[in-house]
This record gives C-alpha cells, sequence and structure tokens, in this order.
C-alpha cells in the first residue's frame, strides 16, 4: 500500500488507469472534446481574460464560459464562430 506522503505523477496515474477496463474508450470518446477545450482556454489566456471577459464579449454570462471549459456542455457551431471572434481567433473544425 502506497503511504500518503508517496508523489505519483500524472505519466504514473495515467498508466494505471489506462489498465481500467473501459477507460481507453472513454478517453478516446473524450479527446475531441479536451483538445477544443484545451485550444480554446489557451487562446482565452493568451488575449488575458478572465471568463467573464470573455462572457461580456461575446454576449453571454462567465457560468456558460466555465461550463464550456469544464466540459459540462455541448456548444452549437454558432456559439464557437461567437467565441471565435471574440478572441480573434480562427475556428477550424476537420476530420481527421
Amino acid at each position: 500500500m502506497r503511504k500518503l506522503n508517496d508523489l505519483t505523477t500524472w505519466s504514473e496515474y495515467e498508466k494505471r488507469l489506462s489498465k481500467r477496463k473501459g477507460f481507453q474508450k472513454l478517453s478516446d470518446d473524450y479527446e475531441p472534446r479536451f483538445q477544443l477545450v484545451r485550444s480554446l482556454i489557451s487562446a482565452r489566456l493568451k488575449k488575458n481574460l478572465s471568463q467573464k471577459d470573455l462572457a461580456n464579449k461575446i454576449g453571454t454570462k462567465q457560468p456558460v464560459i466555465s461550463r464550456l471549459e469544464n466540459m459540462e456542455s455541448y456548444p452549437t457551431f454558432s456559439f464557437l464562430e461567437r467565441v471565435s471572434r471574440a478572441l480573434d481567433t480562427k475556428l477550424h473544425i476537420y476530420f481527421q
């Protein structure tokens, strides 16, 4: 049994998780959403905008941005276009 003060790196934890039944499928299923959210957060931070600042720029409330960044909502294409314009970035959606 591991002691409380033993440190686990993310890669060690991920390796243990990957051995669990169904983990890889779940990970694969969420990967596109994760990539979208990661790029959104990165673009927002590059512009030095808080969630509230971004929400104000697109005419919504901060909790909407929070739910998007926490992958708790499914944004529409038009919403993503508004976010893209507010961040002065290009929106690319493609199949690979």
